[in-house]
């Protein structure tokens, strides 16, 4: 399993990913949308050109009655039908003379030929048949085949170039995302190189002080030693959660009733010098019998990652609190606290609130894998220069 996956892909790759597609997705849509509308303005500018040609022809029989009519009759009754179009003479101020037009919308004299309301109307100027400025129309039902062959033509074409474009789009991302791939690989690689470099030397490290007989060496030498032991022991710490990153589904889970009290006081004595070197004051609320089912190493790697940041994050003099209670374990400092923005973040991996702080930011996401294994909620609050409050908590 790598070292950097998390179920699957990383936050980062999700966030590149999904803007990835969102633009994608959106300029897709589009690019359909204008196609679909211009092919079907084509497809009527046909459709009326085909519709233009057949009155026009029509219009050459008709016009001959129409001359007669205003020439000798105009005799409202009397008004020249035609058989295959509706018709209706307009006169110079574009007002109806005659008319027995099925749609009373105004007529668009602009146009020579224009669809509306389900019905195509020609207008034909009739001043160059020396008739004066009258203007004839012709109308005609639209049946509608046209609408609907256009639809089933783009919804066939529209569906292959989605697919085409779907396509292309996995193409793309899988282009996009290449060099992140590449990056995070190499991420991996150095962070099994530096697991596997760590373990010797920090455990030498740490054996060799523990053997030591430090109450018979000088103050000043007990001063280094401690010196020595505090960063050996960070340095384990970084090495347990690299550990873990990397060989967590290997290694073999022995879900345990375990008593968090007693666990809890294993790893603040872990951490003892770390607390002592900043001066920082423990204040602890625990109740004496708090069980919860779960793997040892893991319930481990959720309190030393608390008390790590709790640690790392906070003043010097400052203060932690701790709250253990029959479903709750809360974890709270008062030191730098974290920014709004960070907030929502602050569980992703590679994630630090403040990056002048050592790190991988790694510690959070561990708690956050465990959390979902085990279904812990886990809540945070936080205020800039204020400090942070984390609470865990579960079904007692």
């Amino acid at each position: 399993m790598s070292a950097t996956s998390a179920s699957g892909i990383n936050f980062a790759k999700y966030r590149t990913l999904k803007s990835f597609l969102i633009l994608y997705g959106i300029m897709s849509v589009l690019i359909l949308a204008l196609i679909g509308v211009l092919y079907f303005q084509y497809a009527k500018a046909v459709m009326l050109s085909s519709q233009r040609l057949a009155m026009q022809l029509e219009s050459e029989s008709y016009v001959p009655k129409l001359k007669a009519w205003l020439e000798h009759d105009r005799d409202l009754k009397t008004f020249p039908k035609d058989l295959a179009y509706t018709t209706a003479l307009y006169g110079y101020d574009q007002k109806p003379i005659v008319s027995r037009l099925h749609n009373s919308a105004p007529i668009d004299f602009k146009e020579n030929i224009y669809l509306s309301s389900k019905h195509i109307y020609l207008i034909v100027p009739l001043s160059p048949y020396g008739m004066g400025e009258y203007y004839m129309i012709f109308e005609t039902q639209d049946d509608g085949l046209w609408r609907q062959q256009t639809l089933e033509i783009t919804l066939t074409f529209g569906t292959l170039l989605f697919l085409m474009l779907v396509g292309m789009g996995f193409f793309l991302s899988r282009l996009i995302l290449r060099p992140m791939n590449e990056a995070i690989a190499l991420l991996d690689d150095f962070i099994k190189d530096t697991t596997h470099e760590l373990n010797t030397p920090v455990s030498a490290i740490l054996t060799n002080i523990e053997s030591l007989e430090v109450n018979d060496l000088p103050p000043s030498a007990q001063k280094k030693i401690k010196r020595i032991e505090i960063a050996s022991r960070t340095i384990s710490t970084l090495y347990d959660d690299l550990t873990y990153l990397i060989l967590n589904h290997d290694l073999s889970v022995q879900d345990v009733q375990l008593d968090l009290r007693h666990l809890l006081h294993e790893r603040l004595e872990y951490f003892r010098h770390r607390i002592e070197q900043k001066k920082i004051a423990l204040q602890l609320s625990v109740d004496p019998s708090v069980f919860l089912t779960i793997d040892h190493t893991k319930a481990t790697r959720v309190i030393d990652n608390l008390l790590s940041n709790a640690i790392k994050y906070n003043h010097m003099g400052g203060t932690i609190s701790i709250t253990l209670r029959d479903g709750v374990l809360c974890v709270e400092d008062n030191g730098i606290g974290i920014p709004d923005a960070m907030i929502e973040r602050v569980f992703e991996r590679y994630t630090r609130a403040d990056k002048s702080v050592g790190g991988f930011g790694i510690g959070l996401n561990i708690v956050a894998m465990i959390a979902r294994e085990y279904n812990l909620n886990i809540t945070i609050e936080s205020e800039e220069k204020k400090g942070t409050k984390i609470c865990v908590t579960w079904s007692s």
